[in-house]
């Protein structure tokens, strides 16, 4: 059956990279002047907006920016990767370098690894180890960021903490691999909030506190519940029915289960692949499956969706 279901989806592929709309991938291209425009359109209006409908307006412009920077990373809209990077380097959404996002997320791609701390690069779960040499405090950040609105309030703060942390852990300890990107980063985004604020008015302190740390927070409501440890690795990998405002924010990647299996399909094909296969999909989800966002805000919004300690580690 998986066999089957495989070489169906390959075909299906194959099949879909002969349609211009794969070929010219301007969904894609029009996503890019969409977000980049946006986001510059907002700053030039701040004045004529007000503060809060433009704080607003860019926050989902940093937000759908880093939905962006996931497909750029997975090959759109061109196949050159050194392209497709000059789309998604700036530091718009401020706090990661784009090549360690990149990195971290192919690797995060190994879905035998997924969920399993240090393993994954995206896990938010840790081991039994960790948890047992884990501070009280820090042991009740890790169950405030398992509830929704605790995941918006601190993951963001604990994901930001944890890489730029690991990063001058590493060059502490003499690994200086990554220091020239990180040098890049933070010299870009010096630039780039000077500018900010002397172009368009807008304070460096109110561009991150105020727009970029929330716009983080909006965007990991997709990763809230996105994996769960399981036996079969495919169904750690969710299918969430969002509706449309979620659905265009994360460019149809709540349909992860279809993402993992097909990384190099465009966002806009997602739905369609999904279509076609619905009833082999939710079978292979392991009933991984839930019905948008708003069901885990009402489940989970004040309680733990499952524990931090991963259940399947010694």
């Amino acid at each position: 059956m998986q066999a089957w279901i495989d070489a169906t989806q390959q075909q299906e592929v194959s099949s879909e990279r002969r349609r211009p709309l794969w070929r010219g991938e301007w969904p894609t291209w029009l996503l890019i002047a969409m977000i980049h425009g946006g986001w510059l359109a907002t700053l030039a209006c701040w004045r004529l907006l007000g503060t809060v409908p433009a704080t607003l307006l860019m926050i989902w412009w940093c937000a759908w920016y880093m939905s962006l920077q996931h497909e750029l990373i997975h090959g759109h809209p061109t196949r050159w990767p050194w392209a497709n990077r000059l789309f998604g380097f700036v530091p718009l959404a401020v706090w990661y370098p784009y090549e360690i996002y990149r990195e971290s997320h192919l690797r995060h791609h190994d879905d035998f690894n997924l969920t399993m701390p240090a393993l994954d690069a995206e896990s938010t779960y840790v081991s039994p180890a960790e948890w047992a040499a884990m501070s009280r405090p820090l042991r009740a950040l890790r169950w405030l960021n398992k509830t929704f609105w605790g995941r918006l309030a601190v993951g963001p703060a604990l994901a930001i903490v944890s890489t730029w942390g690991g990063a001058v852990h590493r060059i502490a300890h003499g690994d200086w691999c990554d220091a020239g990107v990180w040098l890049r980063h933070l010299a870009m985004l010096a630039g780039l909030l000077w500018w900010v604020q002397s172009a368009f008015g807008v304070s460096a302190l109110w561009y991150v506190l105020a727009i970029s740390y929330p716009a983080q927070s909006l965007a990991m409501i997709r990763s809230y519940y996105e994996h769960r440890p399981a036996e079969d690795h495919k169904q750690r990998i969710v299918l969430n029915n969002a509706g449309f405002v979620f659905r265009l924010l994360f460019l149809n990647n709540n349909l992860h289960l279809v993402h993992h299996d097909l990384p190099s399909l465009p966002w806009y094909l997602l739905p369609r692949v999904y279509s076609a296969r619905r009833e082999a999909y939710n079978s292979r989800s392991g009933g991984f499956q839930i019905n948008g966002y708003g069901e885990l805000m009402r489940r989970y919004g004040f309680r733990p969706i499952d524990a931090p300690v991963h259940p399947r580690m010694p």
